[in-house]
């Protein structure tokens, strides 16, 4: 007889702990809205787990994140591989540790299906350092996308992209509304406060510094320069776009094609897809 219930009421290592320790071998399909994901165990252990894109222990600890849903575990189902290589024990850790830390999460963000937006911010608090995680968060932040369907564009987990907007949302950066609200601020295709771009600009130009060395430094940031005056005149995210193609070039003249492949390769994360058409003006 399959097993079922409502994660609201039964976490999901909890669920697993009870199969486990029986030595079941089957399956736990579990549904949350328009999700599904599965989790296989071996003779009690857990060998396999997808959700969405993610397949491993990281679907695994994506799954013991949620607060709702359905699961039900069917006996004998076997899984179609095996890609979960630790013990339960310590995958149970883990989950229990990000689920504690999904609590102090949740206070800011109460549910993976609000929007992230920019809010409008005052000058004196708009100065922006970012990671290059946060950078390549940033730049798929639309106004429209919902912290999941940012998760499934970026391919990583709701979970990590929701510890990079605790931070942003925190300090006034990012702010959260529901899908059937206005955003009141400004998506990253309309246009980023200036700091926020120039901020853009200036990691854009530290990437292209190291890799063209200290022969192309006039170059780069005469570049930057210019770039800088355009971001000012209102030119958006067109002037990220020439500092790209400009220092690229710079770099293929100085340093030959595959030097210039190489920054191309490392500015494309921070720029996400507004540098599939940057691509070309570099070569």
């Amino acid at each position: 007889m399959a097993l079922q219930g409502s994660l609201a009421e039964l976490s999901l290592p909890d669920v697993i702990q009870l199969v486990a320790v029986s030595g079941k071998s089957g399956a736990f399909h579990l549904e949350r809205g328009t999700e599904k994901g599965v989790i296989y165990l071996h003779e009690g252990r857990i060998v396999d787990a997808t959700v969405g894109e993610l397949v491993g222990e990281h679907a695994v600890y994506e799954m013991a994140i949620w607060s709702d849903g359905e699961f039900v575990f069917t006996p004998g189902e076997a899984p179609p591989q095996v890609s979960i290589q630790k013990s339960n024990a310590n995958l149970m850790m883990e989950a229990a540790r990000r689920l504690d830390e999904w609590r102090v999460l949740s206070r800011k963000i109460p549910s993976l299906d609000r929007v992230p937006y920019f809010p409008e911010r005052t000058s004196h608090r708009d100065q922006v350092t970012l990671s290059p995680q946060e950078w390549v968060l940033v730049t798929r932040i639309d106004g429209e996308r919902s912290i999941e369907e940012i998760a499934k564009v970026l391919r990583w987990s709701a979970f990590d992209v929701s510890k990079l907007l605790f931070g942003m949302i925190t300090s006034g950066l990012v702010a959260l509304r529901n899908k059937n609200e206005s955003q009141g601020g400004e998506s990253f295709a309309g246009g980023l406060s200036a700091v926020t771009l120039l901020g853009l600009a200036e990691k854009i130009r530290s990437m292209a510094l190291q890799v063209i060395g200290e022969s192309g430094q006039r170059t780069i940031e005469s570049q930057y320069r210019e770039a800088r005056t355009r971001i000012e005149r209102g030119e958006g995210l067109e002037a990220i776009r020439e500092i790209v193609a400009q220092h690229s070039r710079a770099i293929s003249l100085l340093k030959g094609a595959d030097m210039a492949a190489m920054f191309d390769e490392q500015v494309q994360p921070l720029l996400g897809e507004t540098q599939s058409s940057t691509a070309g003006q570099g070569a």
